[in-house]
């Protein structure tokens, strides 16, 4: 009987170094700006209120429940941001993108 190498077949599911390293920043990057602890309690209420509730709800037909939950943990989540003085990272996202292209158009004159 042949033995087969079990890691063989779970090679993709182990992260390599790079991935690893990206993570840790991310995660780095995200504690640095959610070190006050009312931003970072509100973010851990409003975040599954956002990505686990809301969808868990869609799928039970429950359209403006969903909805109101997804608003509602968006909302707690720039509180947060105002009580701490940061930035959110959609709206530095926005202002990044808005930068570049205002820079392509400008390049095309």
């Amino acid at each position: 009987m042949r033995r087969v190498c079990p890691g063989k077949y779970l090679r993709w599911a182990v992260p390599n170094k790079a991935v690893i390293t990206r993570a840790k920043q991310l995660i780095e990057n995200w504690r640095r700006r959610h070190r006050q602890g009312t931003n970072f309690w509100l973010h851990m209420i409003g975040i599954p209120a956002c990505f686990v509730g809301a969808p868990l709800l869609l799928i039970f037909r429950q359209w403006w429940l969903a909805l109101a939950m997804f608003v509602a943990g968006y909302a707690l989540q720039f509180i947060g941001h105002l009580v701490e003085g940061t930035r959110s990272g959609e709206g530095m996202f926005l202002k990044e993108f808005l930068r570049k292209m205002v820079a392509r158009r400008r390049s095309k004159r």
